[in-house]
């Protein structure tokens, strides 16, 4: 299973979520500090559709242990959240990386992602400022729209190493 993870999983989490829907394994979607059961926002589902995506049955979900447990990837929309995830749950720090540093540097091949990810020795990676996928809670429409640009072209990428 892979977790996209934000902060409220209203945008960068859903969004990613709704883009690797295709992919052959099973994606969850979830935030670090989330008001349970909200619908995404209007400019979250207007950016979505923007670049050819849908998520109509989202509502937002707090992290939680069981999604820690079953997650083989942690897949974090900024530095925030692998710190996060070193800090509270530090025996899933070798399985979380920011979407950006997977893009860069998971190598792809016939081997399982568990194994391709083992190899990345992610618990013990610096994270740089260039890892954030910006947050667009705030942002006006254009913001959500070129986020959702963003993570299409990072989630296309991503697609083909996971695949």
């Amino acid at each position: 299973m892979v977790l996209t993870l934000c902060t409220g999983n209203a945008a960068r989490s859903v969004m990613s979520g709704a883009m690797l829907r295709s992919a052959p394994v099973r994606i969850v979607t979830a935030g670090t500090h989330v008001v349970e059961g909200q619908p995404m926002s209007r400019r979250t589902r207007d950016a979505l559709a923007a670049v050819g995506f849908a998520a109509p049955d989202h509502r937002s979900r707090q992290l939680t242990e069981g999604d820690i447990e079953a997650a083989d990837l942690i897949l974090a929309m900024a530095g925030e959240h692998v710190s996060y995830i070193r800090r509270r749950h530090p025996q899933a720090a070798a399985r979380t990386a920011t979407i950006k540093r997977l893009v860069r540097d998971l190598p792809a091949g016939p081997d399982p992602l568990s194994a391709r990810i083992a190899r990345l020795g992610l618990a013990d990676v610096l994270v740089e400022p260039w890892e954030d996928v910006e947050d667009p809670a705030g942002g006006e429409d254009d913001v959500y729209v070129s986020c959702a640009h963003e993570l299409a072209g990072l989630c296309t990428e991503l697609h083909t190493l996971i695949g």
